[in-house]
């Protein structure tokens, strides 16, 4: 509920301070007074597309503040809490300020915040209704939503499916994208994978070849210089004529009177040295002794393993690895093919469970748009309007989280006339009581958003004026509803009645709000009778309005 508007220095209006009240609040006032500074200074304060000029003439800035009470279960609480604004009670207040310059700043129980959110705050507290709305029932792009309001639509099932269709298909794309690329590179895979396997590489197999290569020239460099010796050290020269030597000492031995003796005994120890060296040179010989072949094909491989390293980028002893890496992906790639059928059967029966579902809303909402009619058709009658045809139409639409149909709410002011949109077809008296029948059939149960009719009895009076202002009142019944209104029959029908007027005070124009006691009401209901000049007639009838 909207407690109170205060407004400071706002085009016509100085300083204004307003307490409104449960069920129906009327505003009255002779045309032009300024009952529309109002809508406009709510609009204001709720972060609405307003006049570039809004400050007073004369003032620095105009400020316009909007107290709500907020019920703990109303749905503005989840659109303060997602802003990050807590409240304490159930106390909502709305601050703008409007500087000289066109800068605007506004505040939500004083925390800064945008226009933005204000406006996001504006579409769950009030509701605008008036011959030139765009914002409530004229808007098509909300018809959809009224109309699951109004049927109690349970969408669950509906989003539900949706959101498993559009994952089934996202599962799908990503996987026929993935098998697409993969395909690009099978050739690529089996031929790596065919030279990969054909090589064999092992771990650590480049380091054992590359040290037995190694081994190997370094013999083939040695093994000509080791034979040559072990010729010298093997063949007759040497030994023979160490042996020799120590026969011709031993003959002479006898008669050397032991002087031989320590020569003799050296010459043993080289004999046996010499055959020591000649049997180590022999076998270092045998070992340095390889396959030249060997050689050869040693350095083939490690070659072939260092290339295949290079052409795949990384060390030879990954080869290994990677072969494997790339089995696997060709096992995948293999095996994808089933799967694809696996997601292409999941897609099928996520689409059939949606359209199920889809369908089934349809019907649902044909079947409500059918209700929705009659008891719209109900309530134009006393409306003095029971020639004219209001249709909910129903059209297929785009899928999506919300089904696949269209709303539009259309009318026909006569029978066999064409029928179209009611802001197209409806003159503004028509459509103003389009717009109440329609408000009335749609608002059953909703009182959380404070109701705002501008105007919409304009060019209807009498009993039609007298039925307009009973579904006001019926509207009114648990909720608030403010009305700006030119009927005293609407007016009669007020729990809190204010009057709008204007007076210029040294050549300024100023609009006041004054709440009218009973006396006062009937005055003014009695002027909107009969004018400027009220007669004793007027009065009474005032009266009469007021007490029926």
């Amino acid at each position: 509920m909207l407690r109170s508007l205060d407004i400071r220095d706002m085009l016509l209006i100085d300083r204004l301070d307003l307490s409104f009240g449960p069920g129906l609040n009327v505003l009255t006032g002779e045309t032009g007074a300024g009952k529309s500074i109002l809508l406009d200074c709510l609009g204001f304060v709720l972060g609405w597309r307003s006049r570039a000029e809004l400050v007073r003439q004369g003032a620095a800035q105009g400020e316009v503040q909007a107290v709500f009470d907020l019920p703990e279960a109303h749905p503005a609480r989840a659109l303060l809490a997602e802003a990050g604004i807590t409240i304490d009670d159930d106390e909502l207040i709305l601050r703008r300020v409007n500087a000289l310059d066109g800068r605007k700043t506004g505040w939500v129980n004083d925390r800064r915040v945008s226009g933005e959110v204000l406006r996001q705050l504006s579409e769950v507290l009030v509701e605008l209704h008036g011959q030139h709305d765009d914002r409530g029932l004229l808007n098509p792009r909300g018809h959809r939503t009224l109309l699951d309001a109004f049927g109690a639509m349970d969408l669950s099932a509906v989003r539900q499916t949706w959101a498993a269709r559009r994952e089934a298909a996202r599962a799908l794309a990503e996987a026929e994208a993935a098998l697409a690329a993969a395909r690009q590179e099978e050739e690529f895979l089996r031929h790596a994978v065919a030279e990969l396997d054909k090589l064999s590489p092992e771990p650590g197999e480049e380091q054992r070849l590359d040290v037995a290569r190694r081994a190997m020239q370094g013999a083939e460099r040695i093994r000509d210089d080791v034979a040559r010796a072990l010729q010298m050290l093997a063949g007759d020269g040497a030994e023979g004529a160490m042996v020799d030597a120590a026969r011709w000492l031993e003959g002479a031995s006898e008669q050397a009177d032991g002087r031989l003796d320590e020569p003799l005994a050296a010459l043993s120890r080289a004999l046996i040295e010499l055959g020591e060296a000649t049997r180590g040179v022999e076998d270092t010989l045998a070992a340095l002794d390889f396959d030249p072949h060997a050689l050869e094909s040693t350095e083939e491989r490690l070659f072939a393993l260092r290339a295949l390293a290079r052409k795949h980028d990384i060390l030879p002893d990954d080869l290994a690895g990677l072969a494997q890496q790339l089995r696997d992906r060709l096992e995948r790639l293999d095996a994808s093919e089933a799967r694809m059928g696996d997601l292409r059967r999941a897609a099928r029966d996520a689409e059939t469970a949606y359209d199920a579902a889809a369908a089934a809303l349809t019907a649902a909402r044909t079947e409500a748009a059918g209700r929705l009619d009659q008891a719209v058709t109900a309530e134009l009658i006393p409306l003095k309007m029971e020639r004219a045809v209001f249709r909910t139409v129903v059209s297929p639409a785009d899928p999506g989280p919300e089904g696949r149909d269209t709303v539009a709410f259309t009318v026909a002011t006569n029978p066999g006339a064409p029928s179209g949109p009611l802001d197209k077809i409806a003159s503004g008296g028509e459509l103003s009581r389009f717009l109440l029948a329609l408000k009335v059939c749609l608002a059953r149960g909703n009182d959380a958003l404070v109701m705002i009719f501008d105007e919409i009895d304009r060019g209807v009076g009498g009993a039609t004026a007298d039925a307009v202002g009973r579904r006001l009142q019926n509207l009114a019944n648990g909720a608030q509803v403010l009305v700006i209104t030119h009927s005293p029959q609407v007016a009669a029908l007020g729990a809190v009645h204010f009057r709008v007027s204007k007076s210029v005070t040294d050549g300024m124009t100023t609009s006041t709000v004054t709440p009218l006691p009973e006396p006062e009401r009937v005055a003014e209901i009695a002027r909107m009778l009969a004018g400027d000049r009220v007669t004793d007639a007027a009065t009474e009838a005032a009266r009469a309005l007021l007490d029926g």
